[in-house]
């Protein structure tokens, strides 16, 4: 990869460590995927966040970052922790060690955000470059918003975070968002949840594939927010492409019908019995589907034997006072900083999960070790209430 003087100062050491460290990890990426330059981005999303996940092994690198000279260059905004200090209580070491963690982050120049949904709190500007490591906001960053990201991990995200460059490679390059397959939906999406089980059909189907959908029905961007989460999760695209198809021999063709999709929902649950909690918000909730769930709840009453968790961002909580207090005024709880899957649900005495996201229906059940049960918003609020 070609440096320019400065980047080359970086990688020899002589803006500190956490500069030559962060440049020696971006420029070995470039190498590995053929790069042959960095470019300017204008934001990153850290992931590795949520002590559940990251563990204790990390922390040290964090501090050697911070204490190295380590600060950032560009907005950085962080994905959810592991808890919301106002409601889940846990162990003593687990606050603090989560604490810790944000802690170094901001250190470093980060917005302690905590929601895997940046784009609500701040529009990104089409067209412009980001480092975001966060797949289900990659998949809807380059789908929906039209910016340019790559699948980052933890380390490349912060590594560009600290330099305020990322090699162009992948989707930072027009030609590698073309897609290269016709995918061709059969039948009518009723819900988001549909959405989520045609976004994990097409993961475990094409894996990095690009496709192009066609004969998607009507939807709005939370139905795209979903499908393209699922997509991410059971598979590795980034990227997915509604527009009219082009005219050209389509080497790979897929075609998704109703029983695909009934049978995708099916697979996601893993039990059929009541649910110890009834989880929104993963991705984080728009304020759409915050109002969506007040409207229902409005009048009604959580059952006493089960929890309501809505997640969203802290920011979007403030702007949402009049439906935050209609959901908790019937016994549910908007829950900030966290999620279901980057947290220790078993701790809470929680065995089984419904939810509407196909992503927490895929993880629960190994990331958590709990059951999971899949419907539609609805249907989970039906099911939560007397």
């Amino acid at each position: 990869m070609h440096l320019t003087t400065e980047e080359e100062k970086m990688y020899d050491g002589e803006y500190g460590w956490a500069c030559q460290i962060s440049m020696r990890i971006l420029t070995r990426l470039g190498d590995l995927f053929s790069a042959t330059k960095l470019i300017p981005i204008k934001s990153a999303h850290l992931s590795g966040v949520s002590y559940k996940t990251l563990g204790d092994a990390p922390i040290e690198f964090l501090e050697e970052l911070a204490k190295t000279a380590g600060k950032a260059r560009v907005e950085v905004t962080l994905n959810p922790s592991s808890l919301d200090p106002n409601l889940t209580k846990f162990s003593r070491n687990k606050h603090e060690k989560q604490r810790q963690i944000i802690g170094l982050y901001k250190k470093m120049g980060a917005d302690p955000t905590l929601t895997c949904t940046p784009y609500y709190l701040k529009q990104p500007l089409q067209g412009f470059h980001f480092a975001w490591a966060e797949s289900s906001a990659v998949v809807y960053a380059n789908s929906v918003l039209g910016v340019y990201t790559n699948r980052e991990g933890s380390p490349s995200a912060l590594a560009a975070a600290l330099v305020g460059k990322t090699p162009d490679y992948g989707m930072h390059r027009p030609e590698n968002r073309e897609p290269a397959v016709l995918v061709n939906v059969e039948t009518r999406l009723r819900n988001e949840a549909e959405f989520g089980a045609l976004g994990i059909r097409l993961g475990n189907l094409l894996n990095d594939k690009i496709p192009l959908l066609k004969g998607l029905p009507k939807h709005d961007n939370d139905d795209l927010k979903q499908l393209g989460a699922a997509m991410a999760t059971a598979g590795m695209t980034t990227i997915f492409q509604t527009g009219k198809p082009v005219e050209k021999t389509w080497q790979e063709k897929v075609s998704v019908e109703r029983e695909d999709i009934e049978n995708t929902m099916e697979s996601l649950s893993t039990t059929a019995e009541q649910p110890d909690l009834v989880f929104l918000g993963c991705p984080h909730c728009s304020i759409e589907e915050l109002e969506e769930a007040a409207t229902f709840l409005e009048g009604k009453r959580v059952k006493d034997n089960l929890r309501l968790w809505i997640c969203t961002s802290r920011w979007l909580k403030e702007k949402a006072e009049n439906y935050v207090n209609i959901v908790e005024e019937a016994g549910g709880h908007v829950v900030c900083d966290t999620c279901a899957i980057v947290t220790w649900l078993r701790d809470l005495g929680i065995n089984s999960v419904m939810t509407n996201s196909a992503k927490t229906a895929y993880y629960a059940p190994t990331m958590n070790k709990v059951d999971a049960l899949f419907a539609s918003l609805s249907e989970c609020l039906e099911t939560a209430c007397l």
